[in-house]
């Protein structure tokens, strides 16, 4: 945290006023890509190109991934209003590493280093170095877990008829708490496009097709881990899974769930790790169990997850899906987390 405080305080004292001596004024959306840029350590996850090869050399890969970060902070809908953006503003092409309109790279040399970024999962190896440099010497107090529907736009994919021997999400909770290694659980969830339906906040019940989005909050509104699966995947089944990632990348004391995560498995992992499960009762036609107030207490800061989810989609491009296919899907979000994660780390450092 306090290297988050310097970082803050160089940007605000000598950073922004050489830059905007050299290229103009900051907006405080020019000001946010900023920090990220010098909070996400780019050069060690995408190195420079070399030109010994024979054949025409690789663009230079590292405007293309800062100018997808300024496509998250600015809430783009898609790469086409990014490239007229960049075309139109001097002061964003330049911190992106463009000095003129015309070295701007065309859509396809955009699509194919999107596409290049997402098999190598590069924002999501971002965004955990950045959690791992600033939140691993922290004591979290408490993590939310919760998911969220992801809306896209591919046609989804028909569900396959399961025996009712092998049916119910508890069959994949048992073998990811006695079986599996955290590879072979991330590896096992269901990762298509197809339907999913789930009661919402007010009760009702929602369709979508497309995606879920599995995320660990810590204090503070701060994504720790994050999860794509199928729009189908019951909420329980990412529940180890996350844990598990989590638990790599920070201390935490509490872990708080909704009713969809009641499972003895869920709550017996929870303890292994020296947490306190604190997961809303499913009556599943018994009597409702109440929290203690103590409890209670504590669970209400859950609400910090639906804030979080209401700021990815409505900020950071998480409702503007415009690409296909699991990988550029989550790779589009983490763009997304990403930018959301430093704004938060540095209001909690600020």
């Amino acid at each position: 945290m306090q290297q988050l405080s310097r970082i803050l305080s160089w940007c605000q004292q000598s950073l922004f006023p050489n830059l905007e001596e050299t290229i103009g004024p900051l907006s405080k959306k020019m000001q946010s890509l900023v920090m990220l840029i010098e909070m996400v350590s780019l050069e060690e996850h995408l190195p420079q190109p070399s030109f010994g090869m024979r054949g025409r050399p690789q663009s230079d890969r590292r405007p293309l991934a800062r100018a997808f970060m300024a496509k998250a902070v600015l809430n783009l809908p898609d790469t086409r209003s990014l490239i007229d953006y960049l075309q139109e503003s001097q002061t964003t092409r330049r911190l992106c590493g463009w000095s003129r309109r015309g070295e701007i790279p065309s859509e396809a040399t955009f699509s194919r280093a999107f596409s290049e970024f997402a098999v190598t999962h590069l924002p999501q190896r971002l965004h955990e170095a950045l959690i791992k440099q600033c939140e691993s010497t922290r004591l979290v107090g408490h993590i939310c877990r919760d998911a969220t529907a992801i809306t896209a736009r591919e046609k989804p994919r028909r569900r396959r008829s399961i025996p009712k021997k092998r049916q119910g999400k508890h069959r994949r909770i048992f073998k990811q708490f006695h079986e599996m290694t955290l590879d072979e659980m991330v590896d096992d969830l269901p990762k298509h496009c197809d339907v999913g339906r789930k009661h919402n906040s007010k009760g009702r019940m929602e369709q979508w097709a497309g995606y879920s989005l599995h995320v660990d909050w810590a204090d503070g509104e701060i994504p720790i881990s994050c999860l794509l699966t199928s729009a189908s995947t019951h909420d329980s089944q990412a529940a180890i899974p996350l844990a598990e990632i989590s638990s790599r990348r920070v201390t935490s004391l509490y872990d708080i769930m909704d009713a969809a995560y009641d499972d003895t498995l869920i709550r017996e992992h929870s303890i292994a790790m020296n947490h306190v499960p604190i997961i809303d009762h499913n009556p599943r036609r018994k009597a409702k169990q109440n929290f203690d107030p103590a409890k209670a207490e504590r669970f209400s800061l859950r609400s910090s997850a639906e804030r979080g989810f209401s700021r990815i989609k409505d900020s950071f491009g998480a409702r503007f899906v415009r690409v296909r296919g699991h990988p550029k899907v989550f790779a589009h979000l983490m763009f997304g987390i990403l930018a959301l994660t430093a704004e938060q780390l540095l209001r909690a450092a600020s």
